[in-house]
């Protein structure tokens, strides 16, 4: 397993048209904060369609992070760069809905500056090659974008 972990840790790199350099690694606890930050970005930016969640009293909608800094193999969080600049994430846990899967991509974001760039193929990419096992991926209803994206991505894989 160490060498499993130290794999992940790796920055992998993508030269895109133009001068796009997309980085995909594995978030650690010192991560956390921009984390949470990029969860608050991205649950705003689901709101509409996400019927249950609320901004807590500090004005965040706030997001348990702790299961993906633990030593669970299972529970994995990445962090997406745009030439150097934050710009999305991943997270993945064991948390699937069918039984016969084993993997979930829990959450999966880029912030609207760096969509429709080749970041977030390449991240999911990345994420699906490195980490192996019967997947599943799911989308809200009402989120036709997401799952527009994830039909044209799955279907190249």
């Amino acid at each position: 397993m160490h060498e499993t972990l130290i794999a992940y840790h790796v920055l992998e790199k993508y030269q895109q048209q133009g001068n796009n350099m997309f980085e995909v690694r594995l978030a650690d606890r010192n991560d956390a904060l921009p984390l949470a930050n990029l969860i608050n970005l991205y649950i705003h930016d689901i709101a509409d369609y996400w019927d249950d969640m609320e901004l807590n009293s500090h004005g965040i909608y706030g997001w348990p992070l702790d299961k993906f800094f633990s030593k669970n193999e299972k529970f994995k969080a990445f962090l997406f760069y745009a030439n150097g600049n934050l710009a999305g994430f991943g997270l993945v846990d064991d948390m699937v809905c069918l039984k016969e899967n084993e993997i979930w991509m829990s959450q999966f974001f880029v912030v609207k500056k760096h969509r429709r760039k080749g970041l977030a193929e390449f991240a999911a990419n990345h994420i699906f090659n490195n980490i192996r096992g019967k997947w599943e991926v799911g989308q809200m209803p009402k989120n036709i974008v997401g799952q527009a994206f994830w039909r044209k991505g799955l279907s190249s894989l």
